[in-house]
């Protein structure tokens, strides 16, 4: 999924209102809360997402990223001629439009999301196409209901990994429902935007919160309560977390803004996308 939005450093918009009138602030925001809130949040705005992001991420596209990057160009689960046959989970799938490239390509994928609404959407999309629809599954990626060993491969575009509380979990949790060998692929806005307004003027070019400042970002009622929470972990916390899980990293790759790319939303822009990496995506293979 393409972020709707990237929180970059909130701390110049605490207690300030949002589009929702919630506030955005940093603060702790553990397992449970962090899961109600991002499938209330999925659900609540799903229908706008996919009318503001549909038209780009298309029905059957597979992009990794804003910036365009999309799978059948940069091969990062393999070559594409060997996903024939291939049993695939997308986790944080959103309308399962990576999975429905997947499938064209032979692969049998299974979308997951934790969304509902989302997973209502991918259902739309099929039956439009007259497809026999995507398998979906609706779950928390932290806990997947899934066998050990019952993928080869598992990918995410932005889905699932920012909003988990608790990564390193999610990184055994994929660990585990893959076979030996098996590729774990995901993409995440870049770590370094966390210390950058999200903004995409020349505001946002100044960091102005520290990098390493893992509190969360909160959007939550006059109650105190989550409608929106999302994680930074630093690119040394990825790495850390993926050997820990059993991964080898095989490629981070930072794409860069194409030169023909003009569409702005929320912090992604232009402007920022020439002086900042925007997106880190981490190729990894499980060990054993």
């Amino acid at each position: 999924m393409i972020p709707d939005t990237a929180p970059g450093n909130p701390a110049d918009a605490a207690f300030e209102d949002s589009d929702d009138e919630d506030f955005a602030l940093r603060r702790p925001a553990p397992a449970a809360e962090s899961s109600r809130a991002s499938r209330h949040w999925w659900d609540r705005n799903a229908d706008e997402y996919q009318d503001e992001h549909g038209a780009f991420l298309g029905d059957d596209r597979f992009t990794w990223c804003p910036e365009g990057l999309d799978e059948a160009e940069a091969h990062l689960l393999g070559p594409t001629a060997e996903l024939a046959g291939r049993e695939v989970l997308e986790i944080g799938a959103g309308a399962a439009q990576c999975s429905r490239w997947l499938r064209a390509r032979g692969a049998r994928p299974v979308a997951l999301d934790i969304s509902h609404r989302q997973l209502q959407h991918s259902r739309r999309i099929d039956l439009s196409r007259g497809d026999v629809p995507v398998a979906l599954v609706q779950a928390d990626a932290a806990v997947l209901p899934f066998a050990d060993g019952s993928f080869d491969l598992a990918c995410s575009a932005y889905g699932a990994v920012p909003f988990s509380a608790d990564t390193a979990a999610l990184m055994r949790e994929v660990h585990r429902v893959l076979r030996p060998g098996g590729r774990w692929v995901f993409s995440v806005t870049h770590p370094i935007r966390w210390a950058f307004p999200d903004e995409p003027g020349v505001e946002g070019l100044t960091a102005t919160a520290s990098y390493f400042d893992r509190t969360p970002y909160v959007e939550q009622d006059e109650q105190g309560r989550a409608s929106y929470v999302e994680h930074h972990r630093t690119l040394g916390d990825r790495v850390r977390e993926l050997v820990a899980a059993g991964f080898t990293l095989l490629d981070l790759v930072e794409p860069e803004w194409p030169a023909g790319l003009r569409q702005e939303w929320g912090g992604w822009s232009p402007l920022r996308g020439k002086h900042l990496p925007g997106t880190a995506i981490f190729v990894s293979r499980r060990a054993s």
